[in-house]
């Protein structure tokens, strides 16, 4: 049997950094803590990644990737199907990356670059949101002015943003662990899209129960 190469350090040092920072915050896990759960010497981390901050923009670099790729398909949506789905695939983005939300605040007022691209991700989140809005209501199925679309893509965005802190202060010990965080996500899900019920005939409120109603995803599907 020919055996598997052995992942490169630096991605090694990214998948572990994220793990932890995801389940213990990013400030509650330092260099050292990382170098001796990966059993590797803080030089050799050192030599892949100088400084803290040089990892966390190097996992933010991934996010923002995956972020641009799925607001890419909003303006593709046609259906409360495909609404469902993007704003379902969206909260499982975050949650692989939820240490970003979790800890925002430190992260911006220590991050100078982090500061500036979460600002602009904000507003392409608001963009693309939009432009889901305005193909539902293209396709018949919303009722909604020009002015309120940007209204309502706003509250989603914002509800969206901060729906991981909320899960964090109801249940902090357990909120954002592996085992839980698919159900949070689900449940940030289904709130962003019950803003949209007020626009909706009954048939398409029918339509968004039955959707709401499909089980969590599998834990793999965020499964740092």
């Amino acid at each position: 049997m020919t055996r598997k190469a052995p992942r490169r350090t630096a991605q090694r040092i990214q998948e572990t950094a994220l793990a932890l920072f995801n389940r213990f915050g990013e400030p509650n896990v330092s260099t050292t803590l990382l170098a001796t759960e990966l059993r590797i010497s803080p030089g050799n981390l050192y030599y892949h990644f100088p400084a803290k901050e040089v990892l966390i923009n190097r996992l933010h670099e991934d996010f923002e990737a995956g972020l641009d790729a799925l607001l890419a398909q909003a303006a593709d949506v046609r259906d409360l199907a495909g609404a469902w789905r993007f704003v379902r695939e969206l909260f499982e983005l975050m949650g692989r990356y939820r240490f970003l939300y979790r800890d925002m605040n430190d992260l911006l007022s220590n991050n100078h670059h982090l500061e500036t691209r979460l600002r602009e991700a904000l507003a392409r989140k608001e963009t693309a949101m939009q432009a889901m809005l305005a193909g539902l209501g293209g396709a018949g199925l919303l009722r909604l002015e020009a002015s309120e679309r940007e209204s309502l893509a706003r509250s989603m965005v914002v509800l969206a943003t901060y729906w991981l802190n909320y899960e964090f202060v109801c249940n902090p010990r357990e909120a954002l662990e592996p085992s839980a965080i698919c159900d949070a996500m689900l449940r940030g899900t289904r709130h962003t899209l019950q803003l949209v019920v007020p626009y909706l005939g009954a048939g398409q409120r029918a339509e968004l129960v039955r959707l709401a109603s499909a089980p969590a995803p599998e834990e793999d599907a965020l499964s740092t």
